[in-house]
């Protein structure tokens, strides 16, 4: 666990094996509700949501957009497909690429899966974020996705 050094500074080491363990089971505590509950994952609920909000986006955006590798974003995108949950059409402007959008199953399931995560993730975090250092903590990690982006840290080299 995180705590200050002898010298009032963060722990360095702690915070991140903190951060990391934390996303970890978070993310797999949604996973096995959303499987449960609707048959998908969390990384399938994540790239449906961002279709909801984004129709029309291309791989190359969810890629940007999770910071994970063109490949693995096709792939993810063929699985959906397969699954009826999200259709591809040719961009109009660039004929080698293509545009999606979900399919009315699609939306259906991204639906009752959003009510799921939003219920689960509450259920999972509300001791701790409605106490008085949550605001503080949900900050920060904003602050430093922010930064992160910002310059460009993390993004896949392939």
């Amino acid at each position: 666990m995180a705590s200050k050094s002898h010298d009032g500074r963060v722990d360095l080491l702690g915070f991140f094996a903190d951060l990391v363990r934390c996303e970890t089971r978070l993310y797999n505590a949604l996973n096995d509700r959303l499987r449960e509950r609707h048959g998908i994952v969390t990384s399938q609920f994540e790239f449906l949501r961002f279709l909801r909000d984004h129709p029309g986006a291309r791989v190359a955006d969810l890629a940007a957009e999770f910071a994970i590798g063109i490949g693995a974003t096709s792939k993810g995108i063929d699985r959906l497909e397969k699954q009826v949950w999200v259709g591809r059409r040719i961009n109009p402007s660039d004929r080698r690429s293509s545009l999606l959008d979900l399919t009315d199953d699609g939306r259906e399931l991204v639906e009752a899966a959003e009510a799921t995560f939003t219920s689960t993730l509450a259920e999972l975090t509300a001791d701790i974020l409605d106490g008085p250092s949550g605001p503080a903590a949900a900050q920060i990690l904003s602050e430093l996705r922010s930064a992160f982006e910002r310059d460009r840290i993390g993004l896949p080299t392939g």
